[in-house]
């Protein structure tokens, strides 16, 4: 098999995702399964060759048609993957997806069907699990007409197919033959999972579709560039978890932020921040049931099971865990050598701010046209507020969790006016009990120093942090949360400043900082994805919907073949980091929605608020 499939890794952006909101697989476009993670979101891996060799786990599953064109594409309006290739003997399709059942309890399913479309091709398979990040000895049992993967401390697997199987160095292997309109499957799930049986997977990719179809059937968006903002939807939807309402970051760990860097980073966890923001998305949209989820997740986070406060951390794991201790997985080489490649992530302990900000627009979004906050929801939000009130002066480590030191951040402080004005309008709009007296002056407090210590007289625009004269690529959101208008002269002329010295061909850096030691780590990075969709907003609410528009066609053409987006991009506008990024995604539905309303002529909500003062992003 080695011979007829390349060691090489493929590109972050050669990739799909499946996922049943429990776990999520990346599936190449050579049909290789290289990076699966179960049977959680953060469970250790077992395909990681992506940031290997196949030695670290992969599973393949491709026809030998040497001068095949691949494609990838998903079956319409879901999560279900198709990988296919084009020959001169045949045409052949992988279906790949990760089953969607009634209990969210079950394990995760990953189902595998190849066809033949036309002509006759030889089938090879390769399923090499290695438990634990490819720490494990994992060994290899044939039993029946299956093969069981397992290791000591590890779950089990078990592998099914209805062509034979066969063993060799611990992985499950196949070669047969199908002719036109022949098909197999293969199953993969728990060893004693009684779902992994003969006859099934035609059932279960119909409910999986159904799931699909079904949820983003709901969405109200209907403007010019509804696949882009249908496909980013389901990718959010793929990045949350159905067992506790938290929702991801992104579904990798260890993909490199710069090409052979250290900047690699575990992103499957729940940021308040880019939960927050993902909320605003779901909201957007119409999905009011996810956004509900995620503050019920969230209330767990903020009080304990008597009701009693406890404090907000950064991060959280999936089931609401705290602490997240980096490990660095020193046998693996990393994506194209960066290295090291990280478990965990220290951020937990760090100081930022600015989520009280997200958090709180998130709470004001949700209780408007969500479920409405509760007694001791709103005691838990004053008791936020007055944290914020009490804390905003001081220094942090900003919105980018920088590893140097800290400072007095301007988003920090911006996020901080956010909290106390969004909490300021949330209780008089419900008549709730609030020391309104304190909160008003805070938060004209907060508003003078932005004014006051983060506007340069001398470059003429607002910089980073209180004694620098940097930009930086969060200020984009200061009209997004409605702190400045648009069209302000000081806000158009930091915009020209940023455009001038972070804007290349549309990609946004976060910042530029000749001193590394801004963000303690060496080297540089890419461009932020998330931050080129903020601009594209900032400059149709600035009234260039020209360039906007412009700007917005080019970004969308630097997604992936499936309209997927990573963290970041490199100079030649390919993806760099963890892969897919709710943060990107939900700034692409946010940057669409605001634009096609514009240029509609359409100066509506999409979501109607009328108010002048609206959420973040609305």
């Amino acid at each position: 098999m080695a011979d007829q499939h390349p060691t090489a890794q493929r590109p972050i952006d050669a990739h799909g995702i499946i996922g049943d909101m429990r776990s999520a697989a990346l599936v190449d476009d050579q049909g290789s399964i290289d990076f699966f993670c179960w049977p959680e979101f953060d469970s250790p891996s077992i395909f990681c060759s992506l940031l290997d060799s196949p030695a670290a786990g992969i599973f393949e599953l491709a026809p030998v048609l040497a001068d095949a064109r691949r494609q990838q594409i998903y079956l319409p309006d879901s999560n279900v993957l198709q990988t296919r290739w084009l020959g001169t003997e045949a045409v052949v399709e992988v279906t790949d997806l990760l089953t969607i059942d009634d209990d969210p309890e079950q394990l995760p399913l990953l189902i595998r069907r190849v066809r033949v479309v036309s002509g006759q091709a030889t089938l090879r398979l390769h399923c090499a699990p290695r438990l634990d990040y490819g720490r494990a000895a994992t060994g290899a049992r044939q039993e029946g007409d299956s093969v069981c993967f397992e290791a000591p401390g590890q779950p089990g697997l078990r592998l099914l197919g209805d062509q034979p199987l066969y063993l060799e160095r611990d992985s499950a292997r196949a070669e047969f033959v199908l002719q036109q309109g022949q098909g197999a499957e293969f199953i993969l799930g728990g060893v004693d999972d009684l779902r992994v049986r003969h006859g099934d997977s035609e059932l279960h990719l119909t409910r999986t579709l159904k799931f699909w179809r079904d949820w983003i059937g709901q969405s109200n968006y209907r403007g010019r560039w509804r696949e882009m903002v249908n496909r980013s939807a389901l990718a959010l939807k793929l990045l949350t978890s159905r067992r506790h309402g938290a929702i991801l970051a992104a579904a990798t760990f260890g993909l490199p932020e710069s090409p052979g860097g250290e900047r690699n980073w575990d992103y499957r966890y729940t940021w308040v921040r880019d939960a927050s923001f993902t909320v605003y998305a779901f909201m957007r949209l119409g999905f009011v049931e996810e956004a509900n989820a995620y503050m019920g997740w969230l209330r767990g986070r903020v009080s304990d099971c008597h009701g009693q406060p406890m404090k907000l951390n950064i991060l959280y794991g999936i089931d609401g865990r705290q602490e997240l201790p980096e490990t660095e997985l020193g046998h693996l080489s990393g994506h194209g050598g960066a290295q090291p490649v990280r478990i965990g992530n220290q951020a937990y302990d760090q100081v930022q701010l600015d989520i009280f900000g997200e958090l709180l627009d998130a709470v004001y979004l949700v209780n408007k046209y969500g479920e409405a906050i509760s007694h001791e929801g709103w005691k838990h939000t004053v008791q936020v507020v007055d944290q914020v009130c009490d804390s905003w002066q001081s220094k942090d480590v900003g919105i980018w969790e920088m590893r140097g030191e800290q400072h007095h951040f301007l988003h920090s402080r911006l996020m901080c006016w956010v909290a106390v004005d969004r909490a300021i309008r949330l209780a008089s709009k419900r008549s709730l009990p609030a020391p309104f007296a304190r909160w008003d002056q805070t938060r004209q407090a907060i508003y003078d120093d932005i004014w006051s210590r983060f506007w340069n007289q001398e470059h003429g625009h607002f910089v980073q942090h209180i004694g620098s004269t940097a930009l930086d690529g969060s200020m984009l959101l200061m009209p997004l949360v409605r702190f400045v208008s648009a069209k302000d002269p000081r806000w158009l002329a930091t915009l020209d400043a940023i455009e001038k010295s972070l804007v290349r061909d549309g990609m946004v850096y976060r910042y530029r900082n000749d001193d590394s030691q801004i963000d303690g780590l060496a080297g540089t990075e890419g461009a932020f994805a998330a931050c080129s969709f903020w601009y594209v907003e900032c400059l149709a609410r600035a009234g260039r919907l020209e360039q906007a528009h412009l700007e917005f066609e080019q970004l969308l053409r630097y997604a992936n073949p499936l309209g997927l987006y990573a963290e970041e991009f490199d100079s030649h506008g390919r993806h760099l980091g963890n892969t897919p990024q709710a943060l990107t995604h939900l700034a692409l539905i946010s940057a669409a929605s605001f634009l096609d309303r514009r240029l509609s002529g359409d100066k509506l909500s999409l979501i109607h608020i009328s108010e002048p003062t609206r959420p973040l992003y609305i």
